[in-house]
């Protein structure tokens, strides 16, 4: 199977719209990783972290960039505040029927490990690893969300976003405008968790200016299977900063899986 390079990567059609997506092969014999990107991420925005633990377990592993991000397709649409809901419901399992994903293992970050938890209710899962995700909204959190705009108009951050993104603009104003949405202020999926069944590692960090453990720590109170929870001395990216620890927790939480 072809692996892509940032210069040429690998398109999937679904609903008419492209969407980016890198897949290394892996162990049929073993359930697939889908890598699901945070709120500014992309394919290529993991840093290679999909690659190593696809490396470090054998298993087949793929991450896809949403609509807007990356190489995909910019969306149709404006989001609404149910746009992890509507990912994790219409996209996530296309994406799955169309490559083939049985039973995958759903690694998501930040935004996107909210569209894996969400998913995990009703697509059939063989786990779910969750870094940062978020299901309700932190004051705090906003605080870090309206820095990132400032950075965004006013300083480097779109100048960065722009080597990843064919259009920064809305893989930003996607994530950003609807986070500070007042529509978004009382957005809360705490309810959905009870659908989710199969096992489930949460790792936070605990000096994240997006998020506390307040949000991992209802996955494993509300959650219906069981919860394993992880806190790391880092901020909101376990996986960039700290490597070897985040893979360690990873590829054990794996090892476990049946």
């Amino acid at each position: 199977m072809t692996v892509p390079t940032p210069d040429l990567p690998l398109l999937l059609t679904l609903d008419g719209l492209a969407h980016e997506y890198e897949d290394v092969p892996g162990d049929p014999g073993r359930a697939p990783l889908l890598f699901l990107h945070e709120g500014l991420g992309s394919t290529g925005l993991w840093r290679g972290f999909h690659r190593r633990i696809a490396g470090a377990t054998g298993r087949r592993a793929v991450a896809y960039s949403r609509l807007g991000h990356g190489r995909s397709a910019r969306p149709r649409a404006p989001r609404t505040p149910e746009f992890m809901a509507v990912e994790a419901a219409s996209t996530v399992p296309a994406l799955c029927t169309a490559l083939r994903l049985d039973r995958p293992v759903l690694v998501g970050h930040s935004d996107g490990g909210t569209i894996a938890l969400l998913a995990a209710t009703s697509l059939p899962v063989t786990g779910v690893v969750v870094l940062a995700p978020h299901v309700l909204v932190e004051e705090f959190a906003l605080t870090a969300i309206r820095d990132a705009r400032t950075a965004f108009e006013s300083g480097d951050l779109r100048t960065r976003m722009a080597r990843h993104h064919d259009d920064p603009d809305a893989a930003f104003r996607g994530w950003n405008d609807m986070w500070l949405d007042p529509a978004f202020r009382d957005w809360d999926v705490r309810d959905a968790l009870a659908g989710i069944t199969a096992p489930v590692l949460g790792i936070q960090g605990e000096d994240d200016p997006y998020g506390s453990t307040v949000h991992v720590r209802s996955v494993a109170e509300r959650a219906a299977g069981p919860v394993t929870v992880t806190e790391l001395p880092c901020g909101h990216a376990p996986h960039l900063e700290l490597p070897e620890e985040t893979t360690a927790a990873v590829t054990g939480f794996l090892r476990s899986l049946p």
